[in-house]
């Protein structure tokens, strides 16, 4: 199985239940973190979060690398990391590879936090 497989099937099976509701398996915790090692960089974070953010809901890498002080290829690894983490997904058009984000895995990951309702007793 590819890596990007594997991260985008840990958001899969893991980021529905929050949590605190069951027990990660060590293959479920391992997987997860490689999506949480693809966050943990902030300029894949500054990536995701220009292409998440753009009116169009896409972003041309073009519009991309003029943020950075970084080559080409550095910001293509990044949005390479990205994508096998399954957060964003690309097209190429031409010269140009244009790329948004995918809701349903920042969806699922914002579901993770969440806690559990406390009735009073």
């Amino acid at each position: 199985m590819s890596k990007q497989s594997e991260c985008a099937d840990a958001v899969e099976r893991v980021c529905c239940p929050p949590l605190s509701s069951a027990a990660l398996t060590e293959a479920e915790a391992a997987a997860l973190a490689a999506v949480f090692k693809a966050l943990a960089d902030p300029v894949r974070l500054r990536l995701l979060n220009m292409i998440a953010s753009m009116d169009a809901g896409e972003a041309c890498v073009c519009d991309l690398t003029g943020a950075f002080e970084l080559t080409a290829p550095t910001i293509s690894h990044h949005l390479k990391v990205l994508r096998q983490a399954g957060l964003i997904e690309g097209e190429r058009r031409g010269t140009w590879v244009y790329y948004w984000a995918v809701p349903e895995a920042l969806t699922r990951l914002s579901g993770l936090f969440a806690l559990p309702s406390l009735t009073p007793a």
